[in-house]
């Protein structure tokens, strides 16, 4: 193997994601600098949900065990209506569907210090606080960035350069890429409190018209409490005063000031940059869409920009893929992410109206609806979120695979894994890179479609459905169904090859006669001839 010569990437941006995106990146042997303005990471109420696919994505830099020290693990959201009583209970269409719970509780400062100290261990990794990104001069091969810390400037080089600083990002304004959208003028307080009594394992929001509120249970006797303010209480960006903030939180606990961790006011924007990537710069999270809160998928939104687009930084640096790859990063993020914005919109007016008369035609309309199963199961079951597909980047439909899972995430279950046989978590054997796998296909099936595909480094994995032992054979890794869960996920591509990409996500379902339309389809992307 040729070892990458180009120098290291530039993230700059200490949040969550930047720190998630140096991790994968550092985990995928990438050298990396990251850079962040202020002196330490951050200490300010913010995100507070963490999904099943952000788990999963942290799974693949080894970091599940450690979030989860920091979680409440499976919790779901509970709707009130415009009286204070409940209407539904929403926990996600099916646990552990991508081998984590599908809702999480955290508190923001706690995750960045878990995902910096994890950082810290690993080689490559250059991590600098209290340093701003000030210009950038982009040339054939790469890119200089000019940094200030303490006053001083300094000049280093960067094969590229991730802006993941948030909504005031300086890659963003430095580059002159716009956003579009909305920005929304109401005003709400959030506060982080401790010595709570609140136990329960849901966030509650409280669609009152008077006062719409959220409050979001976390560990150690830790709550979240976020107020529509009315107009006169507060602005937005100032910290509001303990007396306001007692008042609000009366009719749900008696507070102290030694037991406000943290609290703001704020106002959110709807917005999407009008492009995602200029040169060798890219945009992620906050730099690249901002959404109300109310959907709590601001900050997961963010993490799949990182594990979408740091698998093809690490495959283009080592070789093995064209600069044309990272092309495919907006196309297949950019419609998940507005659709969620425009999503997180809709539901913020519908639960957290103002408007008493919109208020009572909701909770009207939500008890129609439990009453008939299906839909009772579209509230329930969460599935009324946008699902992520790719429609467009790493996607070959052939005319004669499963269309309905091209384009799709595919699940996590666990597997049995020959010799042993111990259930594994299905990602922990497609490993780092692509993954073809053969579901119950005929061995001259692999034949065939290892002469189209040569020797292009795709871990290669035989399916065995149903109740039968796996057996390894010439070199390929075999699994089973260890729960009936991977039968469920993959039957309807039984007799034809599943391709997954490093992000797993499903690029194609394919006979082994139209392999060789896979490959030159993937060709313009990938060096198929396997070298590295």
């Amino acid at each position: 193997m040729t070892l990458s010569t180009e120098p290291p990437v530039l993230i700059v941006g200490a949040g969550p994601v930047g720190l998630t995106a140096a991790n994968l990146l550092a985990a995928r042997g990438v050298p990396v600098v990251l850079v962040e303005r202020n002196a330490a990471t951050s200490d300010e109420a913010k995100a507070i949900s963490l999904d099943d696919e952000s788990l999963r994505t942290l799974q693949a830099a080894g970091l599940d065990d450690a979030v989860l020290e920091i979680v409440v693990p499976g919790t779901g959201t509970r709707y009130y209506d415009r009286k204070g009583r409940p209407l539904f209970q929403a926990r996600g269409p099916e646990p552990y569907r991508l081998g984590h719970p599908f809702k999480n509780q955290f508190a923001q400062p706690e995750l960045e210090r878990v995902l910096l100290q994890n950082l810290k261990d690993r080689d490559g990794v250059d991590v600098r606080f209290g340093t701003e990104l000030v210009a950038i001069e982009e040339g054939r091969d790469g890119v200089t960035a000019v940094l200030e810390s303490g006053g001083a400037r300094t000049e280093i080089a960067a094969s590229r350069v991730l802006g993941c600083d948030g909504g005031r990002s300086t890659v963003r304004e430095l580059k002159g890429i716009g956003m579009t959208g909305t920005s929304h003028r109401e005003v709400w307080l959030v506060a982080d409190t401790t010595g709570d009594h609140h136990d329960e394992r849901y966030g509650m929001h409280l669609g009152r018209p008077d006062r719409p509120t959220v409050i979001v249970p976390g560990r150690d006797g830790r709550c979240r409490y976020e107020f529509r303010l009315r107009p006169g209480e507060g602005e937005g960006g100032t910290r509001p005063d303990f007396a306001t903030i007692a008042r609000l939180v009366a009719p749900y606990r008696t507070i102290t000031p030694g037991q406000v961790e943290r609290a703001t006011n704020y106002t959110f924007n709807a917005v999407v940059a009008d492009r995602w990537s200029d040169g060798r710069c890219f945009l992620l999270g906050d730099a690249a869409h901002m959404m109300p809160p109310f959907a709590g998928q601001g900050l997961n939104s963010g993490i799949r920009d990182a594990a979408n687009l740091v698998w093809k930084l690490a495959e283009v640096r080592h070789g093995r893929a064209d600069e044309l790859l990272l092309g495919t990063y907006e196309p297949e993020r950019r419609p998940h992410a507005e659709a969620i914005v425009a999503f997180s919109e809709r539901l913020g007016r519908v639960v957290m109206t103002v408007d008493p008369m919109r208020g009572r035609l909701r909770d009207t309309a939500v008890r129609a609806l439990l009453l008939v199963p299906w839909s009772r199961r579209y509230l329930t079951e969460m599935r009324f979120r946008p699902r992520a597909v790719h429609a467009a980047g790493v996607v070959v439909r052939t005319g004669h695979g499963d269309e309905r899972l091209a384009g799709t995430q595919l699940p996590q279950p666990r597997v049995l894994v020959p010799p042993g046989l111990r259930p594994r978590r299905f990602d922990d054997v497609l490993g780092d890179g692509p993954a073809l796998l053969g579901v119950d296909v005929a061995p001259e099936a692999w034949e065939r479609v290892g002469a189209a595909l040569g020797p292009w480094p795709a871990r290669r994995i035989d399916v065995v459905l149903g109740d039968r032992l796996p057996r390894p054979r010439d070199g390929r890794q075999a699994v089973a169904d260890a729960d009936g869960r991977l039968g469920a996920a993959l039957a309807s591509a039984r007799g034809r090859f599943v391709l997954v990409k490093p992000d797993r996500y499903i690029a194609a379902v394919f006979p082994s006669a139209r392999a060789a339309l896979v490959r030159d389809a993937l060709a313009g992307y990938f060096d198929m001839e396997g070298s590295t």
